[in-house]
């Protein structure tokens, strides 16, 4: 056995040993967020960018645009359809990983062509790394803000087992999905706000399909619904979970949205959806579904109209 340095060295010793205690008890025995830049990539060079947000798309009859906002508690996880293109906006929790996969699996999913992580928050990107493991994966959307907690770090290492990368868009960007058209509206650069809020670095992705839209906001906040102008759209998935800290009169009066979604667990601790947030909804004759209480929602967009309809 070794002799333990004196003097000293030994308290240099004791030093380097609870600075590396530390970062094992941070990072795990990988450290691999060490290295997490090289992970991330911009669109910026082959982006397509427009700055006006009324974008057009042409209707395939026959082909409707489908829209699920899955029962998963106090989370959220949305899978888009259409033309055989699937995009999942977040994954759940840690503990509802595997009632995603099913989910998926039930409908005959096996490949994830768009996979977006809005924020890194358990309640949103905690099931990413057992889909990423069981299915066939394309891009990966994520902001750039980081978190040193270890469902953050799963899903790195889901990432980088299966050797892809990840794509930080940039507002403006454009995508398709299928026969509809996707826009980031909002997206996390990595700023000190940020990250102290990694609500504020929500993806925000307006969907549009023939006449009409979907806007899917992850938890952005009242600050993030400040920061831009907001087109009339046919049905909004409401920010954090119904909070008061989003949905704001003016985001509200622009968006008047016909059809709300609240991604919600039952008796949650935090009382979302808050009341202040449905009586705004209310006040604008929008029609409100949530998953606490409809279980899962399927809309159905054929470009004219949206039909939908609850698990319960």
């Amino acid at each position: 056995m070794g002799r333990r340095p004196k003097g000293k060295n030994s308290l240099i010793y004791a030093i380097t040993s609870i600075i590396v205690i530390v970062l094992i008890l941070l990072f795990g025995n990988k450290l691999s967020m060490d290295n997490i830049e090289t992970m991330f990539s911009n669109v910026s060079e082959n982006a397509v960018v427009q700055e006006s947000s009324d974008i057009n798309t042409n209707v395939v009859e026959g082909q409707d645009v489908v829209v699920r906002f899955f029962d998963v508690g106090q989370a959220d996880s949305i899978l888009v359809q259409s033309d055989g293109i699937n995009m999942l906006i977040d994954a759940g929790t840690n503990n509802m990983g595997n009632t995603v996969v099913k989910y998926l699996k039930d409908l005959g999913v096996s490949r994830i062509d768009y996979l977006i992580g809005t924020h890194p928050h358990e309640d949103h990107i905690g099931g990413m790394d057992d889909v990423i493991n069981n299915f066939e994966i394309g891009t990966i959307y994520m902001p750039k803000v980081q978190t040193n907690t270890k469902t953050f770090e799963d899903v790195l290492d889901a990432i980088s087992n299966k050797g892809l990368t990840i794509t930080t868009p940039e507002v403006g960007y454009i995508f398709e999905v299928g026969n509809a058209k996707c826009e980031v509206m909002c997206a996390g650069t990595g700023t000190t706000e940020e990250n102290s809020n990694l609500n504020l670095a929500s993806i925000v992705i307006r969907m549009v399909y023939g006449e009409e839209s979907f806007l899917f906001m992850g938890d952005a906040e009242d600050e993030n619904e400040n920061s831009r102008q907001w087109p009339q759209t046919t049905v909004l998935k409401v920010g954090h979970h119904g909070s008061d800290t989003s949905s704001s009169e003016n985001f509200l009066n622009q968006v008047k949205p016909e059809i709300a979604v609240i991604s919600v667990g039952i008796n949650n601790m935090y009382g979302h959806p808050k009341q202040v947030t449905l009586d705004k909804l209310n006040a604008l004759g929008t029609k409100i579904y949530r998953t606490d209480q409809n279980g899962t929602i399927t809309i159905n967009c054929d470009g004219t109209n949206c039909v939908v309809t609850t698990e319960k």
